[in-house]
């Protein structure tokens, strides 16, 4: 897969996760699983981009006696995940384009 794309695509299963509740990194990880493996090496990143483009806050809350960072998504975040669906919409339409064509003349 292009690497842009997914890119993308993971940025939009993290907002997803988030868009039911503030959550941390090990959490985001385990509850990504049902739709891919991402790794925390791969996840810190994203969540760093996702901050720095407003899409998320960060925020500290002590667990166990020690502090926990945490996310929560903005706005702009639940923004974002509305514009990736919508956009979802067209890519789905241009993938059975491809598929018809290429299933049609196999």
């Amino acid at each position: 897969m292009d690497m842009q794309m997914r890119r993308g695509l993971l940025e939009a299963c993290v907002l997803a996760v988030l868009h039911r509740g503030d959550s941390y990194g090990y959490q985001i990880v385990k509850d990504t699983k049902p739709g891919l493996e991402i790794s925390e090496s791969t996840l810190y990143p994203i969540l760093k981009r996702l901050e720095v483009a407003g899409c998320l806050n960060v925020y500290s809350a002590e667990q166990n006696g020690r502090l926990r960072k945490y996310y929560r998504i903005t706005g702009e975040g639940k923004e974002k995940c509305r514009s990736f669906l919508e956009d979802w919409k067209e890519v789905t339409t241009v993938y059975d384009f491809i598929k018809k064509e290429v299933q049609g003349h196999a």
